[in-house]
């Protein structure tokens, strides 16, 4: 299944990429940078330590699929309004509800299926939603319940398989904790295996930054490719 940018395969669960090879290239292609420095960025990159907020790279451009999403959804891409204070037991409280809600109210729905196009990234539908749209409605439902959107940032990454996927980052004093629709549990972002490749900037949600970080099967792939 051919795709000629990472995003157009996001939620794809095929077969995982021989090797890790079609994992680097996605990853190269984020950052845009010669296979060395690539290996440089990533291999020297420090272990993420628990409790840790996911650091940014560099700017890079959105992922191909969010193009048309801030303005569809003006919520999704409005700035932060500075630091408030939280209830930290009660965020966690309403993620865990909402994860769960969403998780169990819409099915799995490829967009090739539902748009008859590759990647359309949109609010689930009465047919359901793929990753990112599973995550856009956890965006919504979280703000609605007065999250500050500095809290609240969409990340595109590869799962345990190396297969593309997206998630909704929450930003907590513990650390950055990840809702995603293949399980009901929330997780630091360091336990859930996955590298992180692309993430909204928290104060500026249009903008997007690489992270590159995360699981280790891309570093090695990298190092070794």
């Amino acid at each position: 299944m051919p795709h000629s940018d990472f995003e157009s395969a996001l939620c794809y669960r095929g077969r995982a990429p021989r090797h890790g090879m079609r994992a680097v290239r996605m990853v190269k292609r984020v950052l845009g940078a010669s296979a060395l420095a690539l290996a440089m960025v990533i291999g020297s990159a420090p272990l993420a330590e628990a409790g840790s907020h996911i650091v940014p790279v560099r700017a890079v451009d959105a992922p191909a699929g969010f193009h048309g999403v801030c303005d569809r959804y003006a919520w999704a891409c409005a700035n932060g309004s500075g630091a408030r204070a939280v209830n930290e037991t009660r965020l966690m409280e309403a993620a865990r509800e909402v994860n769960l809600t969403m998780n169990r109210r819409y099915p799995e729905i490829a967009d090739a299926r539902q748009y008859d196009r590759a990647e359309f990234w949109a609010l689930p539908t009465a047919r359901g939603g793929d990753c990112e749209d599973f995550a856009l409605a956890k965006k919504q439902e979280l703000l609605a319940r007065g999250v500050p959107t500095e809290r609240l940032m969409i990340a595109t990454v590869l799962d345990r398989k190396q297969q593309a996927h997206a998630v909704l980052v929450l930003r907590t004093a513990a650390g950055d904790m990840v809702l995603d629709n293949l399980t009901n549990r929330i997780l630091p972002w360091e336990d859930t295996g996955y590298f992180f490749l692309r993430m909204q900037d928290p104060d500026r949600p249009a903008t997007w930054n690489a992270v590159l970080t995360g699981g280790p099967g891309v570093q090695m792939a990298a190092l070794s490719g």
